[in-house]
């Protein structure tokens, strides 16, 4: 054997760690059944051994044993993976096992978790833990926390920080939320358009690493205004002796700090970014925002759109019954009296059901698929609205287009209700009016579709809120009301 191959077989060989989803999964299985061992042996011990000391003692070192276990499995989780295991926990384990988080995971875990879970995880950390948490945060994280970190925690942290990095968390704390300055973050690399690319790469090698997602390096004059970005594979592959402004792109996008974070998402998803400059009015580079911050916001605006149709709020899953009753019960009060006024609709019609009661049995399909019909254009709308493709130019081609559509969807579904209509009551006037009432109340209800989520939106509203519990409002009370009021005329 060769002195060589000694070597080699004595170089300790490092397997890089497999990050995956499943893992989460599993360690929150089996935290979970340490966390129920944990709570059978304090049970026990509370009810036969309170005077024990020696079951107190073996109560003891049950406790550390399962907290050892614990530690064991979250601290060699990803930070995100230990977030997600906390969001899954009730409030009291939950608290529990992040005591038992090793410090260094602290900030990370902080940063990752949802705001819902957050506020619980700070209320538990004493002074100094948040204060140590926080000191290690760029100032753009500390802001992103700072409404749920007590104001004497931001003035202790505010103390530790440069004067530059101070005036970067004032900066950073004064955009509203939803905004590209909320989301944006100050470290990036800035070069001279005079330097040549030789000079660019002797500076990188003196960093001790580049910002996460540096994709572009941007290229500043004397005032710090942008005039263009070097891409990093401009960087490497052309010859050390040409100047940066010889091969910097000068056709870029920018950000505005004050655009809407939904809008730079569109950006991002648009021209396939990395990242993107931030400039001030004056086009001094103020922070670039990168993809990570724009996949936070693409799911946010996803779970905020899910959650709103319904009428509710983001919630902790485990949080107090009082909590969740204010949270779900407004929306659901607003759907009780739609659905009373539905019903006193169809109340006023009680000759015509008496004398053909198979309109009892019909209605309800008139309704259903009319709700079914506006909630397919309803959604797309609202997806629409989302991304910026509905302007006051198009919005009436776009209910032209779904009245159309729904229609034709509507004479062939029609037909089939009708053949359905006649094969249960033998009436053929029945089966007509069912149709006609079914293609009378799609097209309300496409109509609904439209202007429900486009008419929020232009008051300022966010047009997903509540707006299938409005729609199933009009499509229910029309539809009965329509159906009926045929049935009256052309039937009784």
């Amino acid at each position: 054997m060769t002195d060589s191959e000694v070597q080699a077989e004595s170089v300790p060989i490092t397997i890089p760690r497999r990050l995956d989803p499943e893992d989460a999964q599993m360690a929150l299985q089996r935290l979970q059944s340490i966390l129920k061992r944990q709570e059978v042996v304090e049970t026990l011990a509370q009810r036969q051994y309170e005077d024990d000391d020696k079951s107190n003692l073996l109560e003891g070192l049950l406790h550390r044993q399962h907290e050892n276990e614990i530690k064991a499995i979250v601290n060699d989780l990803h930070p995100a993976d230990i977030a997600f295991i906390l969001e899954s926990l009730p409030v009291q384990e939950r608290q529990a096992v992040w005591q038992l988080v090793s410090a260094e995971h602290d900030a990370d875990v902080l940063l990752e978790v949802d705001d819902w879970a957050r506020e619980s995880l700070i209320e538990s950390m004493d002074h100094q833990d948040l204060i140590a948490a926080t000191g290690t945060m760029d100032a753009d994280e500390i802001a992103d926390l700072a409404a749920d970190l007590p104001a004497d925690v931001i003035a202790e942290v505010q103390k530790g920080l440069t004067d530059a990095e101070r005036a970067q968390l004032i900066e950073a704390m004064g955009y509203p939320e939803d905004t590209v300055g909320a989301i944006m973050d100050f470290e990036m690399v800035r070069v001279r358009e005079d330097v040549s690319l030789e000079v660019v790469l002797r500076y990188l090698r003196r960093l001790h690493e580049l910002p996460d997602h540096t994709d572009q390096i941007f290229v500043v004059d004397r005032d710090d205004k942008l005039q263009g970005s070097l891409p990093l594979t401009t960087l490497l592959v052309r010859e050390p002796d040409v100047l940066v402004s010889d091969v910097m792109v000068t056709d870029y996008l920018t950000l505005n700090p004050l655009d809407s974070d939904a809008d730079a998402a569109g950006a991002f998803e648009r021209y396939d970014l990395v990242s993107a400059p931030v400039i001030d009015d004056q086009g001094r580079l103020i922070g670039r925002v990168t993809i990570a911050e724009v996949v936070d916001v693409i799911q946010e605006d996803s779970q905020e759109q899910a959650l709103s149709r319904a009428g509710l709020q983001e919630e902790d899953i485990f949080a107090p019954v009082a909590d969740a009753l204010r949270n779900r019960a407004p929306w659901l009060l607003v759907n009780l009296c739609t659905a009373s006024t539905a019903a006193f609709v169809a109340s006023r019609f009680e000759d015509t059901v008496s004398h053909i009661v198979i309109l009892a049995f019909l209605m309800s399909i008139v309704a259903g698929i009319a709700g079914n019909s506006g909630n397919q254009t309803m959604t797309m709308i609202i997806r629409a609205l989302a991304v910026g493709r509905v302007t006051g130019s198009n919005s009436w081609q776009l209910v032209k287009r779904e009245m159309t559509v729904t229609f034709l969807v509507g004479v062939c579904g029609s037909l089939v209700a009708a053949c359905f209509a006649w094969a249960i009551s033998g009436s053929v006037a029945i089966a007509a009016v069912m149709m006609a009432a079914m293609i009378c109340n799609m097209l309300i209800g496409a109509a609904l579709g439209v202007l429900i989520p486009m008419l929020r939106d232009r008051f300022g509203k966010d047009p997903a809120i509540g707006s299938s519990v409005l729609l199933t409002f009009a499509t229910d009370s029309l539809g009965f009301f329509v159906f009926l009021g045929l049935a009256t005329i052309f039937l009784v």
